[in-house]
């Protein structure tokens, strides 16, 4: 029996600013099941207690930013980008 799921896949996740302070790293490769860069997101958020939900940050795929429900493929490279103060 196969214990890796038909819809794994390896992810590029790239954090910045706060959640790269929370998670103490400003990139990683993991292996998901989740299907949109939400899911993603929750997954994470529950992982590493990202104090930041998604209606705050925005997404980008592979240097585009995208919606919330774009289907994940396999080698993405993920960001989630925090809001940036200054001015």
């Amino acid at each position: 029996m196969n214990s890796v799921s038909d819809t794994t896949k390896a992810i590029r996740i790239g954090y910045y600013a706060l959640l790269r302070e929370q998670r103490g790293l400003s990139e990683e490769w993991l292996e998901s099941d989740a299907a949109t860069p939400a899911e993603l997101y929750a997954a994470l958020r529950a992982a590493h207690g990202f104090s930041l939900a998604s209606s705050q940050l925005k997404v980008a795929i592979n240097d585009a930013f995208c919606p919330w429900d774009t289907p994940l493929q396999a080698r993405d490279h993920v960001v989630f980008i925090p809001p940036v103060a200054g001015g």
